[in-house]
């Protein structure tokens, strides 16, 4: 039983050896055939990928009909000698062939021994336990087959290697040939049983150029196969004819006119794609394609959003735009909303005829203008129509010069805010001139009765000035009927002493903090936008910055705390804090609330007075001597104000033939009881004699000793003030000349060098006392703007010219910077513009 079952494990094993060897034989008998096969067949195919490449880069179109037929003839019977002699060696593989080719790649060649049969001691049990031992371990060899890979070189059959050149002509005919030569076989048939286009020159081109804007590729109709086409509307297809004339002809339905062609044989054509249609080639070799034209739908743009007034009445309206093909360009357009003005004052009679205000839209260049969201932006202030109601009207185009409009909306067109009630009164004249010149009398009638008493409506006096002389302008203009032009200008002038009076030229720090808190008080109360309840915040802090370090530095320059009277101590950390409660008030609407703290911030500024230390500010000599200079320094500049009044007085009586008044000084104005106080003719001498007066008072402080004499700071010091001395010389004479320009000039070169003066000097006392790089005593604090340059910034260290802030802020700065960047957007929409200006403005929008 033993040995029975030994024989039937054995069997077992040799059975599960021969099943695994089923796919490692198949695989190597394949490999087998196809050893053979490309042994015997590897000429035919290499004449058939040459054949390919011929056809396919088109070689028998210009080839000789006698060398076409012997090549064929040649190739046929290569490729026929070649298949022969391959049938001939090709001997099929058998599964012994392929059995024995595997049984080699094992060792003992198991799949041989498996096969074999035992011829000696057969009988003996002993001797077929052996004969049993050894077929299992054969046929564990053969379960660890593996199949044969095939030898397919064919190096010593192809030793120049003839099949490679026709293997690479094929691939390079499937990447730059045309797949349709190959069934182009009209060149291989015999002369008589056809025409021969290409010998008498006879063929055709075609291609249809779809418009740039579309962004869709040309098709070369030669090689479309397709017989209906796509395009879109306004494509433009061109056909040209070549050889004998009359042999091809052209037929369209494209262009309007059914199968009609002006002159179907001429050798060119062009055709505007208006409709769908068929175009024809006829003759010899001809084609035709049916076309449908993709319509081209015009562009929509929609007003998004409510419009909207940004700080000192910028204009915000958001708006979305979207085309199939792209938007180009856009425009906005402004009516005036006549039924829905409040006919009253000013306003009752009838305006003026005024064009629309028309605006081009801003259009994206970084991003796509098939679908859209911009935002417009404008500054209307100025406009006649600002804060009344008007309608608002958008379109754009697209490439075809199709338009799309927006439904008409009614809005407020938004404006400059005046809370100033002197302001609001001036800028309503304007607008009132503005809307009709019959209304010159009453405007100027009602700018003379609210400016009546100047000293209770007006806090700057040189605005006061200018509205006087703009009045009698107006009233000039009146007598010989008020021009177009001269409406503007005055109006012109309104609108700055408007500004003037709201902003105001003022250099004390309480003043300014006064009014930053009037002007808010009155946006609270009027209802004004959050932006500019926002705007007249910052200008509060920034106004009571400058109150506390004008404080600081009377008390001696060092941080210091502030008494409100004598009942209580604040810092000026608890007086930001008091203004951060007032502006989260009035965020959150509370504006009762916030009111009531800005009084009692009001009250406390009032009271306010700085705690003086024992370190105050000393009274010695070089003290004694910085405050005379201030002293003079205000006195040049009350009497240079003086002679800008005496100038403007003088300008305002003037006749039409007499020359004109002179520059106006760099010096901020005095407050002198009234425009002619102090004034002069060449005969009087009061402001010559004042300007002597000042310059001995300069001379008398030239002869006292100066503060750090020996130093750069005071040798600096001490030029300036005779700098300052010649020029007070120059205008003394030229004040006794009558000549007020000249004497203007002067006088502002010498509050230029008592500046310098000034600061050299606090320079030399800080130095005296230690402190290198102080910025002076109280007294160079004293003079608000002395150490300020022209654009109002702090000026650079130890007097150098220049200065080391910004000319900007930073919110000005990103103010301004949108302006330039919405500027770019402006003009780069505009499509009449030169292309090379275009260019330049989208490289700019690219990179910034």
């Amino acid at each position: 039983m033993a040995r029975n079952g030994s024989m039937s494990e054995t069997d077992e094993n040799i059975q599960a050896a021969h099943a695994q060897l089923k796919w490692p034989l198949r695989l190597t008998w394949a490999g087998l055939f196809a050893e053979r096969f490309t042994r015997a067949f590897w000429p035919v195919w290499s004449l058939v990928f040459l054949l390919v490449a011929v056809l396919a880069f088109g070689l028998l179109d210009t080839a000789p009909l006698e060398l076409i037929w012997s090549g064929t003839v040649l190739w046929v019977l290569a490729v026929f000698g070649f298949l022969l002699a391959g049938l001939w060696r090709f001997r099929w593989p058998r599964r012994a062939e392929a059995m024995r080719r595997l049984d080699q790649t094992l060792p003992g060649q198991p799949l041989a021994a498996l096969a074999d049969q035992q011829a000696i001691g057969a009988g003996d049990m002993e001797s077929v336990d052996v004969w049993r031992v050894h077929l299992q371990r054969m046929a564990a060899r053969a379960s660890a087959a593996r199949p044969v890979a095939p030898d397919l070189r064919l190096a010593r059959r192809d030793p120049f290697a003839l099949r490679y050149v026709a293997l690479l002509a094929f691939v390079l005919a499937m990447a730059f040939g045309s797949a349709e030569r190959l069934g182009d076989m009209q060149s291989m048939t015999p002369a008589p049983m056809r025409f021969d286009a290409q010998a008498a020159g006879i063929s055709w081109e075609a291609w249809i150029q779809p418009p740039a804007y579309t962004g869709r590729p040309s098709l070369y109709l030669n090689e479309v196969d397709r017989p209906a086409l796509e395009v879109p509307a306004g494509s433009r297809a061109t056909v040209r004819l070549y050889g004998q004339s009359g042999v091809l002809t052209l037929a369209e339905s494209v262009t309007g006119d059914d199968d009609l062609v002006e002159d179907p044989a001429a050798p060119s054509h062009e055709l505007e794609i208006t409709r769908a249609g068929r175009i024809a080639i006829q003759g010899p070799g001809g084609r035709s394609w049916e076309l449908s034209v993709l319509s081209d739908a015009p562009p929509t743009v929609r007003l998004a959003g409510e419009m909207t007034r940004e700080a000192r009445g910028v204009m915000n309206q958001r708006f979305e735009a979207s085309d199939d093909y792209g938007v180009v360009s856009g425009s906005a357009e402004i009516r005036l909303d006549l039924a829905a003005v409040e006919r009253r004052y000013g306003l009752a009679p009838e305006p003026e005829a005024r064009a629309p205000i028309e605006v081009d839209l801003p259009m994206p260049v970084a991003g796509a203008r098939d679908d859209f969201a911009e935002v417009l932006i404008e500054d209307f202030s100025q406009h006649p129509w600002a804060n009344m109601p008007v309608t608002i009207q958008l379109t754009v185009k697209d490439a075809r010069d199709q338009a799309g409009q927006s439904a008409p909306r009614e809005a407020v067109l938004p404006g400059r805010r005046f809370f100033d009630p002197m302001a609001a009164a001036i800028v309503e004249m304007r607008r009132d001139l503005m809307w009709n010149r019959e209304s010159a009398p009453r405007v100027a009638q009602v700018l003379r009765a609210v400016s009546h008493r100047p000293d209770e409506g007006f806090r700057n006096e040189r605005a006061y000035l200018q509205l006087r002389v703009a009045l009698r302008q107006l009233e000039a203009e009146m007598q010989g009927g008020l021009s177009e032009a001269a409406r503007d200008e005055v109006a012109g002038a309104l609108w700055e002493i408007a500004l003037l009076v709201e902003e105001g030229d003022l250099a004390d720090a309480l003043e300014r903090l006064r009014r930053a808190q009037e002007r808010l008080a009155e946006a609270m109360r009027n209802g004004a936008d959050p932006s500019e309840i926002a705007e007249l915040m910052d200008e509060l802090r920034e106004a009571m910055r400058d109150y506390m370090r004008q404080l600081a530095e009377q008390g001696g320059g060092e941080e210091q705390d502030f008494a409100e009277g004598e009942r209580m101590e604040i810092t000026g950390d608890q007086l930001q804090a008091l203004m951060d409660r007032i502006q989260e008030l009035m965020e959150e609407g509370r504006m009762a609330e916030a009111m009531e703290l800005l009084e009692q911030l009001n009250a406390m500024m009032e009271n306010m007075q700085v705690t003086q230390g024992e370190g105050g500010a000393g009274g010695g000599p070089g003290q004694q001597s910085l405050e005379g200079l201030g002293d003079t320094l205000r006195d040049q500049q009350e009497l240079s104000d003086d002679t800008f009044r005496d100038l403007q007085e003088r300008f305002g009586d003037m006749a039409p033939g007499q020359p004109p008044m002179g520059e106006q000084p760099g010096g901020e104005q005095g407050e002198g009881d009234g425009a002619g106080e102090g004034s002069a003719t060449p005969g009087t001498g009061s402001l010559t004699e004042r300007q002597q007066a000042l310059r001995e008072q300069l001379r008398g402080l030239e002869d006292q000793p100066l503060p750090g004499e020996g130093t750069d700071s005071g040798d600096a010091a001490r030029e300036a003030l005779d700098e300052a001395g010649r020029a007070m010389e120059r205008a003394e004479d030229a004040l006794r000349e009558g000549d007020g320009a000249a004497a203007l000039d002067r006088q502002s070169e010498a509050i230029e060098a008592l500046r310098e003066g000034l600061r050299n000097m606090g320079e030399a006392i800080a130095q005296e006392q230690g402190q290198p790089g102080s910025e002076g005593s109280a007294q160079a604090g004293d003079m608000g703007e002395q150490n300020r340059d022209p654009l109002g910034r702090e000026a650079g260290r130890l007097g150098r010219i220049g200065t080391d802030d910004s000319m900007l802020q930073d919110g000005e700065l990103q103010d301004r910077a949108r302006e330039i960047l919405d500027e770019i957007r402006r003009r780069s929409g505009d499509q009449t513009r030169p292309e090379i200006e275009l260019d330049y403005l989208r490289r700019l929008l690219e990179r910034f």
